[in-house]
């Protein structure tokens, strides 16, 4: 059996380039460094709802996934590990971020590790993790590592610099390692996730069925 894992990275970000796909960036970079000194590899998949934000509401209308997007929900659902980031918009999680959640399956999730992340222009928006982020997940029965990181634009100003070294704004870069070892922890302490067969693969196309 493989020991590979598979981590998720699903990122809400609106704007290309954008904070949120660089805090998940590094986030995912600090789990798989760590999973990489533990002897475990890891392939890393992102998903970037921006790109799938029509088809997510298609989705949300007709009860069902196709395309790139239902590749984009078995790349979730078959993970090892989540990395999830979302923007701060009105106090809480995107709305593209919440849509995708609700077209997953209520138990695809169960037991996953699962990292949080979120981006905002100012501190205040740092309780959002704990108040939505983590309820939902909690919903959704997904295994939560105990350190969710916030990045306000303050801190990616700070990150890097002397102010770094004596626990001012710029802890990001310890906050992210320290996350990132706390789920590599809980990817490696569970099995890889055997590749589902797919149903619908030996059904035949209406050609065969017609004799053509």
């Amino acid at each position: 059996m493989s020991t590979e894992r598979l981590l998720t990275v699903v990122t809400a970000g609106l704007s290309q380039p954008s904070s949120t796909r660089l805090l998940a960036d590094r986030l995912t970079t600090a789990a798989t460094d760590e999973l990489a000194l533990s002897g475990v590899p890891a392939r890393v998949e992102v998903v970037e709802l921006r790109d799938h934000a029509h088809a997510i509401v298609d989705a949300m209308l007709t009860g069902f996934a196709s395309g790139d997007l239902a590749e984009a929900v078995r790349h979730v659902e078959r993970a090892d590990g989540l990395v999830m980031v979302t923007p701060v918009f009105t106090a809480s999680y995107s709305g593209l971020f919440k849509s995708f959640a609700d077209i997953l399956d209520p138990e695809a999730l169960t037991g996953t590790p699962v990292l949080l992340g979120a981006t905002g222009g100012t501190e205040r928006h740092t309780l959002a993790l704990d108040y939505a982020l983590r309820p939902l997940l909690s919903y959704l029965h997904a295994d939560v590592v105990p350190t969710a990181v916030y990045a306000a634009t303050s801190d990616w100003a700070a990150a890097g610099t002397d102010a770094s070294r004596d626990g001012g704004t710029a802890g990001l870069p310890r906050r992210i390692a320290r996350a990132g070892r706390e789920l590599a922890t809980a990817v490696a302490a569970r099995e890889a996730r055997r590749e589902q067969a797919d149903p619908f693969a030996d059904t035949p196309s209406f050609s065969d069925l017609l004799g053509g």
